[in-house]
Protein backbone atom coordinates (compact mmCIF):
# COMPACT_ATOMS: atom_id res chain seq x y z
CA UNK A 1 0.00 0.00 0.00
CA UNK A 2 2.87 2.35 0.76
CA UNK A 3 4.29 2.03 -2.78
CA UNK A 4 0.90 2.98 -4.24
CA UNK A 5 0.70 6.07 -2.05
CA UNK A 6 4.23 7.05 -3.06
CA UNK A 7 3.34 6.69 -6.73
CA UNK A 8 0.18 8.76 -6.28
CA UNK A 9 2.14 11.44 -4.43
CA UNK A 10 4.74 11.51 -7.22
CA UNK A 11 2.00 11.82 -9.84
CA UNK A 12 0.32 14.64 -7.90
CA UNK A 13 3.65 16.50 -7.65
CA UNK A 14 4.26 16.13 -11.39
CA UNK A 15 0.73 17.35 -12.07
CA UNK A 16 1.27 20.38 -9.86
CA UNK A 17 4.50 21.24 -11.71
CA UNK A 18 2.77 20.76 -15.07
CA UNK A 19 -0.10 23.05 -14.03
CA UNK A 20 2.37 25.72 -12.94
CA UNK A 21 4.29 25.37 -16.20
CA UNK A 22 1.08 25.60 -18.22
CA UNK A 23 0.04 28.79 -16.40
CA UNK A 24 3.44 30.38 -17.05
CA UNK A 25 3.32 29.30 -20.68
CA UNK A 26 -0.12 30.80 -21.10
CA UNK A 27 1.05 34.11 -19.61
CA UNK A 28 3.99 34.24 -22.00
CA UNK A 29 1.70 33.41 -24.93
CA UNK A 30 -0.66 36.24 -24.01
CA UNK A 31 2.28 38.64 -23.74
CA UNK A 32 3.69 37.54 -27.09
CA UNK A 33 0.29 37.92 -28.73
CA UNK A 34 0.09 41.50 -27.50
CA UNK A 35 3.58 42.24 -28.81
CA UNK A 36 2.75 40.69 -32.19
CA UNK A 37 -0.45 42.76 -32.43
CA UNK A 38 1.51 45.94 -31.66
CA UNK A 39 4.19 45.11 -34.23
CA UNK A 40 1.56 44.36 -36.87
CA UNK A 41 -0.04 47.75 -36.22
CA UNK A 42 3.30 49.51 -36.51
CA UNK A 43 4.06 47.62 -39.71
CA UNK A 44 0.72 48.68 -41.20
CA UNK A 45 1.43 52.30 -40.28
CA UNK A 46 4.90 52.16 -41.83
CA UNK A 47 3.52 50.54 -44.98
CA UNK A 48 0.88 53.27 -45.29
CA UNK A 49 3.52 55.97 -44.77
CA UNK A 50 5.80 54.44 -47.42
CA UNK A 51 2.87 54.23 -49.84
CA UNK A 52 2.07 57.89 -49.23
CA UNK A 53 5.71 58.91 -49.68
CA UNK A 54 6.05 56.83 -52.83
CA UNK A 55 2.99 58.54 -54.28
CA UNK A 56 4.33 62.00 -53.52
CA UNK A 57 7.82 61.13 -54.79
CA UNK A 58 6.38 60.58 -58.28
CA UNK A 59 5.28 64.23 -58.32
CA UNK A 60 8.90 65.42 -58.12
CA UNK A 61 10.25 65.89 -61.63
CA UNK A 62 13.35 63.97 -62.57
CA UNK A 63 15.43 67.00 -63.53
CA UNK A 64 19.07 67.80 -62.89
CA UNK A 65 19.58 70.40 -60.19
CA UNK A 66 20.67 73.86 -61.40
CA UNK A 67 24.18 73.57 -59.96
CA UNK A 68 25.18 70.84 -62.49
Amino acid sequence: MNATEDRITAIEMKLAYLEDFLNKLQAVTVEHTAVIDRIQGETRAIKDKITDLAGSAQDIPNVRPPHY
